[in-house]
C-alpha cells in the first residue's frame, strides 16, 4: 500500500511540474514573440504569392497573440501589415482604418521606428487614388523618421515611391533626383529589388528626357536583376519600357516582341491574382476557417469531459500544490542569490565603464595637445624654409639655382598644406567649426573658383565648363568660405585626375520652401574614374584609390573627408557616382536661403595707393622678440628690405625690460619662449601701455587660441609660416594707422 502511494505521488509531482512548465511556456515572452515573426513571415510570403486570403488569416491569429499578450508594439505592426494587404486586395477604405489603429498606437508608445512604414503605406493608398499631393505629404513624413531612425532600406522604399510619384506629376528633374538617391542607397547595401525597380525607373525618366541609349542601358540592367531574382513585376514593367524605347527610336520589330512578352505576362499575373481575389477563393477560405472553428469547439467540447474526470483528484492535487509552494520557495531564494550576483556583476561593470570613459577623454585631450605641439614644432622650421626659399628667389640668385630654390619653396608650401589639412580634420571630428552665414552671389563665387582653377585645368588639356540653371536666382545668405572649400577640393580633383578632357559643374534647384533652397551641385569628369570597391572608402581619411595613385598624382587623401565633413555641418548629403575609365560624378545637396540683397563688396585695399613716402620708415622702430635664431634672422631681413630698424630679444623677460626703456613703434611676439610666454609677456606690456601696437608672430593654431590672444591684448595675429606680401601689409596697415591716429591729435 505504500508502495501504491508513493508512485500516486510521484505521479502528482510529474504533473505538477508539467502545468507549472507549461505555464512559464505560455507566458515566457520569447516564445510569444517567436510566435508572432513566425505568422507574419508566412503572412509577407503568402503575399509575395498572392495568397492574399492565407495571409490575412495569418495576420489575424499574429494579432490576438499580440493583444492578449498585452504587446502594443506588435499591435501597431500588424494593423499596418494588414493595411498594406488591404490595399493589395482593394479593400482600400478598410485599409484605412487598419492603418488609423496601426498609427493611434504607435504614437502612444513612441514607436518611431515603424510609424514611419505606416506613413509610407499611408501614402501608397493616396498614390493608388491618384491624390499625389497627398501622397508625398505622407512620404516626406515617412522618410524623416527613416532618417532619424537610420533606416537605410525603408528609406530606399520611400525614396522610389516619390520618385514615382513625381513621375505621375510629370516632373521629371525631381523624380531623377530622387530616384538616383533610391538607387545608390540599393547598391550600397545590396537591395536588389528596390535597385532593380529604381533602375527601371531610371530608363523610364531617361525615356522621356530623351536620352534613349541611357535609358537602355539602365533597363536592360534592371531585366537582366529581375530575371535572376524572379522579380515578376518589375519584369514586366521593364517589358513594357523597352518596348516604347524601341518605339522612339524607329526599331519596331524588338519594340512589338517586348510589348508582346509584357502582354503575356501580365495577363499571367492578372490571372493568379484574380484566382486569389475570386469568390470561389473566399468561400474556400471562409470554409477553412469554419471548420477551423468547428476543430476548435470539439477541443473545448473534450476539455470540459475531462473536467469531470479531473474532480476527483481535487483532494491529492492539494497535497501536490504544498510541495510546488515549497519548491517555489527554493526557487525565489535560488533567484534572489542570481539576482544578487548579476546587480554586483553590474555595479562592476558601470565602474569600468566609468574609467574607460575617463582613459577616452584623458586620450581626446592628450591628442588635442600633441596636434598643437606638433603643429609648433613643424610650423616653425616651415616658417625658415619658406623664407629662406622666398628670400634666396628674390637674390637674383644662378640660373641652374632657380629650379632648386622652386622646388624647395614647392614642398614647404606642400607640408604646409598638409598639416592645414589635418588639423582641419581634427576640428571638424571635434565639432570646433562654426557655421558664419552671410550675404554672396553664388554664380560669380563659383566663377571665380573656376578662374582660379583654370591653370591647372589648363596644364592637363582639361575644359572647365559651367552650367548653372537659368531662371535660378544668384544671391543667397549661406557659409560661402565652407562652399567655397568643397567646390575647391572637388573641382582640384577633377582637375588632378583629368587629363586631356572636361569637367562639367552644375548648379539646380531641386526643392524650395519659402525662402530655402535646396539646391545640387555635380562636378562631373571623364577622367580615370574609381573602383566600385574603393567607393564606400572615399570620404574617410587618408583614403585613396590605390598605393599607385597616390604616388602617380599625389596628395594626402583628406581632401574627400574634409568635404565631407563640410557638408555635414552645412546639414547637406553628398553621394558619388563613378565607373572605371569613363570617369566621375560627385553631387551634393545644400539649402541655402534666398536674399534679394546682393554680397557686400569688399573694402578696396587702400595699402598700395595714395603717398606711403608720408611714413617716416628711418625713426620707426620695431622689436622682434624670438628664441629661434634663424627665425630672428628671416624676419630682420624681411624688415630690413622695408627700411625698417629693429632690435632683436629671445625672451619674455627681456622684452618687458627693454620695452619700458625704449619706445617701440611695433612689438613682434613669438608665443612659445623660454621663461614667460609671449601672451604673459604682453599681459605685462599692456599693464604699463595700452596703445603699443603688439603682433602675436605664432606657429600656433590661431582658431584654437584667438580668446586667449584677445584676452591678452594682442592687436593682430600673424601666423608662421606667412607670406611676405601679407606680412608687409599688415606691417604698413598698422604704422598708416598710427600716422592717422597722431595726425588727428
Amino acid at each position: 500500500m505504500s508502495k501504491i502511494i508513493n508512485y500516486i505521488y510521484a505521479i502528482l509531482m510529474l504533473l505538477s511540474f508539467s502545468v507549472y512548465s507549461q505555464k512559464n511556456i505560455e507566458n515566457d515572452p520569447e516564445i510569444i514573440q517567436n510566435n508572432i515573426d513566425y505568422r507574419i513571415t508566412q503572412a509577407m510570403v503568402d503575399i509575395d504569392n498572392y495568397s492574399y486570403y492565407e495571409a490575412q488569416k495569418k495576420l489575424d491569429e499574429a494579432l490576438d497573440i499580440a493583444v492578449n499578450a498585452n504587446n502594443k508594439k506588435n499591435e501597431g505592426i500588424i494593423y499596418a501589415l494588414k493595411g498594406e494587404l488591404q490595399l493589395n486586395i482593394e479593400e482600400t477604405d478598410n485599409a484605412i482604418q487598419s492603418l488609423n489603429k496601426a498609427i493611434a498606437i504607435q504614437r502612444l508608445i513612441n514607436d518611431n521606428v515603424n510609424i514611419g512604414n505606416s506613413y509610407k503605406i499611408f501614402g501608397d493608398i493616396y498614390f493608388s487614388k491618384k491624390d499625389y499631393y497627398q501622397a508625398l505629404d505622407q512620404y516626406t513624413a515617412a522618410k524623416s523618421k527613416f532618417e532619424e531612425e537610420n533606416l537605410t532600406e525603408s528609406l530606399a522604399k520611400v525614396l522610389l515611391a516619390e520618385a514615382k510619384t513625381y513621375m505621375e506629376l510629370k516632373n521629371f528633374r525631381k523624380a531623377r533626383v530622387l530616384n538616383e538617391q533610391a538607387i545608390v542607397l540599393s547598391k550600397k547595401y545590396n537591395y536588389l529589388k528596390i535597385q532593380s525597380s529604381g533602375l527601371a525607373n531610371h530608363g523610364k525618366i531617361f525615356s522621356v528626357l530623351g536620352d534613349n541609349e541611357k535609358a537602355l542601358e539602365y533597363t536592360n540592367e534592371s531585366i537582366q536583376i529581375a530575371k535572376t531574382n524572379n522579380y515578376a513585376s518589375i519584369l514586366n514593367e521593364g517589358y513594357l519600357i523597352l518596348s516604347d524605347i524601341n518605339n522612339n527610336l524607329g526599331n519596331y520589330k524588338p519594340s512589338r516582341d517586348y510589348l508582346k512578352a509584357h502582354l503575356k505576362l501580365s495577363d499571367s499575373l492578372r490571372l493568379i491574382k484574380r484566382a486569389n481575389l475570386s469568390p470561389q477563393k473566399q468561400k474556400e477560405f471562409l470554409l477553412a476557417d469554419k471548420n477551423e472553428e468547428n476543430k476548435i469547439q470539439a477541443k473545448k467540447l473534450e476539455e470540459a469531459e475531462n473536467k469531470n474526470e479531473l474532480g476527483t483528484l481535487i483532494s491529492i492535487l492539494s497535497v501536490a500544490l504544498i510541495t510546488i509552494l515549497s519548491l517555489l520557495t527554493l526557487s525565489l531564494y535560488k533567484n534572489n542569490n542570481i539576482r544578487l550576483k548579476t546587480n554586483n556583476m553590474l555595479h562592476k561593470k558601470n565602474a569600468e565603464l566609468i574609467v574607460a570613459k575617463e582613459k577616452a577623454e584623458l586620450a581626446s585631450k592628450t591628442k588635442a595637445n600633441f596636434l598643437s605641439t606638433v603643429t609648433h614644432e613643424l610650423r616653425t622650421p616651415l616658417y625658415a624654409v619658406t623664407g629662406l626659399s622666398n628670400m634666396l628667389l628674390d637674390e637674383n640668385p644662378k640660373p641652374e639655382q632657380v629650379q632648386h630654390l622652386k622646388s624647395l619653396k614647392f614642398s614647404g608650401d606642400y607640408l604646409l598644406t598638409f598639416i592645414n589639412d589635418i588639423l582641419q580634420i581634427n576640428k571638424i571630428e571635434a565639432n570646433k567649426v562654426d557655421i558664419e552665414p552671410e550675404a554672396f552671389n553664388l554664380k560669380k563665387k563659383i566663377s571665380n573658383i573656376i578662374l582660379a582653377l583654370n591653370n591647372s585645368a589648363l596644364d592637363n588639356n582639361t575644359k572647365i565648363h559651367l552650367d548653372y540653371e537659368t531662371n535660378l536666382p544668384e544671391n543667397y545668405i549661406a557659409d560661402q568660405l565652407k562652399i567655397s572649400q568643397i567646390l575647391i577640393n572637388l573641382i582640384g580633383n577633377s582637375i588632378k585626375f583629368t587629363k586631356d578632357g572636361d569637367i562639367w559643374i552644375r548648379v539646380y534647384r531641386i526643392d524650395q520652401k519659402d525662402k530655402i533652397y535646396t539646391l545640387r551641385f555635380e562636378v562631373e569628369d571623364n577622367g580615370i574614374g574609381i573602383s566600385q570597391e574603393k567607393q564606400d572608402k572615399m570620404f574617410e581619411s587618408f583614403s585613396q584609390g590605390s598605393i599607385q595613385i597616390n604616388r602617380k598624382y599625389g596628395g594626402t587623401g583628406l581632401g574627400l573627408s574634409i568635404v565631407k565633413g563640410l557638408i555635414d555641418i552645412l546639414k547637406g548629403d553628398i553621394y558619388l557616382k563613378s565607373e572605371l575609365g569613363k570617369g566621375t560624378t560627385f553631387y551634393f545637396e545644400i539649402p541655402v536661403e534666398y536674399t534679394a540683397i546682393e554680397e557686400a563688396k569688399e573694402k578696396p585695399t587702400t595699402y598700395f595707393e595714395g603717398d606711403t613716402s608720408e611714413l617716416d620708415l628711418n625713426n620707426v622702430k620695431v622689436l622682434i622678440v624670438e628664441d629661434n635664431k634663424i627665425n630672428q634672422m628671416i624676419t630682420k631681413k624681411i624688415l630690413t628690405k622695408m627700411n625698417l630698424k629693429c632690435d632683436i630679444v629671445d625672451n619674455g623677460e627681456d622684452a618687458v625690460d627693454i620695452i619700458k626703456t625704449n619706445d617701440y613703434d611695433i612689438i613682434l611676439m613669438d608665443i612659445h619662449m623660454p621663461g614667460i610666454s609671449g601672451i604673459e609677456a604682453t599681459k605685462i606690456i599692456r599693464s604699463f601701455d595700452k596703445e603699443l601696437t603688439i603682433f602675436a608672430l605664432t606657429a600656433v593654431t590661431i582658431e584654437d587660441k584667438m580668446q586667449e590672444f584677445e584676452e591678452a591684448g594682442f592687436t593682430d595675429i600673424i601666423p608662421k609660416p606667412f607670406k611676405q606680401d601679407e606680412f608687409e601689409k599688415k606691417l604698413y596697415y598698422a604704422l598708416t594707422s598710427k600716422k592717422g591716429a597722431s595726425t588727428n591729435a
